[in-house]
């Protein structure tokens, strides 16, 4: 399957209602997530980049220590799978889940197991390489990793992660509006013009 990479259909769908079913209790913070992520109103990317800058500034301030910070987050994980599912029926109200909303629900559910199979696949591929090709998984890795490692060294800890949490939260509605696309294919027809700019002076 294409779309999976390296799950079946049967495999797909059986891991999809087993999502679903985890996840039942969020599926109404589910949905209003994707649609602030989608940006199903103008105001919800600025929105989103104010609450991911609020919550750095926060840890920029209190500088907490490695251990202190795991541990707040774990907490505040723990705190939202105990007071999610008691809250959320109260907020949103359960009885008003349209047939509209399970679908979109099943949507998430079905592309998360999706991503997920990319990356295991993504994950395999890398082995395959490794044992067919060693020196070019070798230095493929040297260099990426060299690359990270020297990118990690000029740009401050804090600052990098917070500049990789909102491009990873502003990724969704980059493309669902088609942004990420238009601009890939404006890079591909300039390095297309550039190839054949060299063929021409080749010849």
């Amino acid at each position: 399957m294409a779309e999976g990479d390296n799950c079946s259909t049967n495999l797909l769908a059986a891991e999809t209602a087993s999502l679903e079913e985890q996840l039942q209790r969020w599926g109404e913070v589910m949905l209003m997530a994707d649609k602030v992520l989608r940006w199903e109103r103008v105001w919800f990317p600025p929105a989103i980049m104010g609450v991911v800058s609020l919550v750095f500034l926060t840890i920029y301030y209190l500088d907490p220590s490695v251990l202190s910070g795991v541990s707040c987050f774990v907490m505040f994980l723990c705190l939202a799978d105990y007071l999610v599912p008691i809250l959320a029926p109260r907020i949103f109200g359960s009885n008003k889940w349209t047939t509209e909303q399970q679908q979109r629900f099943h949507e998430i559910c079905s592309n998360l197991v999706k991503t997920r199979c990319r990356a295991v696949g993504w994950w395999k591929r890398l082995f395959t390489l490794k044992e067919e090709k060693p020196k070019m998984h070798f230095m493929t890795m040297i260099v990426s990793l060299a690359a990270v490692a020297w990118v990690g060294q000029q740009v401050h800890n804090l600052l990098l992660t917070y500049l990789i949490v909102t491009f990873l939260l502003l990724l969704p509605g980059l493309n669902q509006h088609g942004i990420i696309s238009k601009y890939i294919g404006m890079a591909k027809r300039e390095i297309n013009k550039l190839l054949k700019q060299k063929e021409k002076k080749n010849e």
